[in-house]
């Protein structure tokens, strides 16, 4: 009897290796752990080497290994698990690992991608296509259930769609690029900018401080100036002056109006001229009229005849010189009509006859005598009076020049400031959200459109009309951890890191906070908006595609369109 058990248990061992259909490795092992079934006559547990088991105990639907390796092929040890009660052999193996050591259940899915199935799927009656499309984790028809393999029909399916992923994901490579040499190139406007901001920064400084001397010296001009009586009785010279004024303003018009008659009989004459020539060009000369004739022949004679000199343009721009405004000719009446001076002002204008160099030097003096006068109290301050009645115009002019320029440099300084600012933000790797500042993507759902733009803001605006819903404005730039299952058209977030933008501070909610968004994105060729939902009062949840975020934090490679994801 005992040699007849000990056959039936190779036996069995045997038909345990011949069903996996590899012969080197039982049921539902992966490739990965095949190393670890290379004994023939006893099996170690894969998390606890110490626990050793004959061959032929290796998925006997059985949980003998604390960490389930024994069963790979079975659901025996799929209760294995933080939340599940412990078995009895949980409680023989305590200071075990009793979490499992096999991903699940291997299938080979000949002719598409080999996936693990959850222990639990096993032998449930079941047939799992989507993952374990060749039906061998239902071998043991429970329940007479048989499935059939798929995998040719499934895996040309899926080549077919990951052939069009990876067409799609090679255009939102490309796309990257361009988005990266675009950031690149606004960057390098906003570097350039600064540089050439530090310059016009110098000279700004340098013409502020420039007319703030010229304004301190047209104010001590204006204030050393001799105090003269609001009324000034006009003399012979100044009447004088005004007649010449006036005569000659006269001239100006005069000369005006007699050369636009001379320009329009010019033009008129040209006309005629024309008409003639056209005339007698085209008349018939076998026509035997004697008044054309004559018309043809005065015309000759006149053509003939010698009608003096063309229109000289010197001579225009000289009389264009003479139409001028005396002043741009260098003559300002107002210097004459203001000054009336008397024979003992010409008298006692001493200085005039002294050297320039002694004459500048005597006017100073009296300028700071004159201020030293005024600052004592002993002489009244002109100025005192005229800025009552409001600024010499000297002065209004100097200081409306130096607030141009304090405004101008004020505005050089902000806008240096802002270019720094931006220069320190995060926009992303590679700076790549640079380049999309401001764009937007939106998407329908139910009655609202919802609206994204990076960087910026999300808007809920309804369909029907009426006022928008701030759902969140720009803050900053995440990294998140998402576990979603990856739809078979690629858009979705699938597993692993994920860059989002949070939006904080939008419009309130009615008893709730204010409404917030995190926008996750993943790699799409496309800019597009793939779902929105309410993950809380007012908290909402936007996935986006772009190709801003392809090749980043693994974007490009598994659970972002490309292939599945593995439990």
């Amino acid at each position: 009897m005992r040699g007849v058990a000990t056959l039936l248990c190779l036996e069995y061992a045997a038909t345990v290796y011949a069903a996996s259909g590899e012969g080197s490795r039982p049921r539902g092992v992966g490739p990965e752990f095949a190393k670890f079934y290379k004994d023939a006559s006893t099996f170690s547990c894969i998390s606890s080497p110490s626990v050793k088991l004959p061959i032929s105990r290796i998925n006997d639907d059985y949980c003998d290994c604390p960490d389930g390796s024994d069963e790979p092929g079975t659901s025996a040890c799929s209760h294995l698990s933080p939340l599940s009660p412990h078995t009895p052999v949980d409680q023989a193996s305590a200071g075990s690992n009793i979490t499992l050591a096999l991903p699940g259940f291997y299938c080979k899915n000949k002719g598409h991608v080999p996936t693990y199935v959850p222990f639990t799927n096993v032998n449930d009656g079941i047939c799992d296509y989507e993952l374990c499309c060749d039906g061998s984790e239902e071998w043991d028809h429970v329940g007479g259930v048989k499935c059939e393999d798929r995998c040719q029909q499934i895996g040309k399916e899926f080549r077919k769609l990951d052939e069009a992923r990876q067409k799609s994901l090679g255009n939102a490579g490309r796309k990257r690029k361009e988005l990266v040499a675009e950031a690149g190139r606004l960057r390098k406007e906003v570097e350039d900018r600064l540089q050439s901001l530090g310059t016009e920064i110098e000279g700004s400084e340098m013409k502020v401080r420039q007319l703030e001397g010229e304004l301190t010296e047209v104010e001590r001009r204006e204030k050393g100036k001799v105090v003269r009586g609001a009324v000034q009785k006009v003399g012979k010279m100044g009447v004088l002056v005004g007649l010449a004024k006036q005569r000659t303003d006269e001239l100006r018009e005069t000369l005006e109006r007699v050369r636009q008659e001379r320009d329009s009989s010019r033009s008129r004459l040209q006309e005629l001229e024309g008409v003639l020539s056209t005339f007698k060009e085209e008349y018939n000369p076998n026509f035997n009229d004697e008044g054309v004739k004559r018309a043809v022949r005065a015309w000759e004679d006149y053509a003939a005849r010698d009608k003096g000199s063309e229109p000289d343009a010197a001579h225009d721009r000289d009389l264009d010189a003479i139409t001028q405004p005396d002043k741009d000719n260098g003559l300002d009446w107002a210097e004459y009509e203001s000054e009336d001076e008397s024979e003992t002002d010409v008298l006692y204008a001493f200085e005039n006859y002294l050297p320039s160099s002694l004459r500048g030097w005597l006017d100073q003096k009296l300028r700071d005598l004159r201020l030293t006068l005024i600052d004592s109290g002993i002489l009244a301050d002109s100025g005192s009076s005229s800025s009552a009645a409001g600024e010499s115009k000297a002065v209004s002019e100097a200081k409306t020049r130096l607030d141009s320029a304090r405004k101008d440099l004020e505005g050089h300084r902000k806008s240096l400031t802002e270019h720094n600012e931006d220069l320190e933000k995060d926009f992303g790797p590679d700076d790549i959200f640079r380049a999309l500042k401001g764009q937007c993507i939106s998407t329908d759902s139910g009655e609202y459109t919802y609206e994204f733009c990076f960087l910026d803001k999300t808007t809920q605006k309804p369909k029907k009309g009426g006022g928008h819903t701030n759902m969140g404005n720009f803050v900053r730039i995440e990294r998140v951890y998402v576990d979603d299952d990856l739809p078979p058209d690629g858009k979705g977030l699938g597993s692993g890191e994920r860059i989002a933008m949070k939006h904080e501070g939008g419009q309130h909610c009615w008893n709730g906070p204010n409404r917030s968004t995190t926008v996750i994105l993943a790699c799409a060729e496309e800019g597009e908006v793939w779902r929105i939902m309410e993950e809380e009062k007012c908290v909402y949840r936007m996935e986006v595609g772009t190709p801003a975020v392809c090749e980043v934090l693994g974007l490009g490679g598994k659970g972002a369109g490309v292939g599945r994801d593995e439990l």
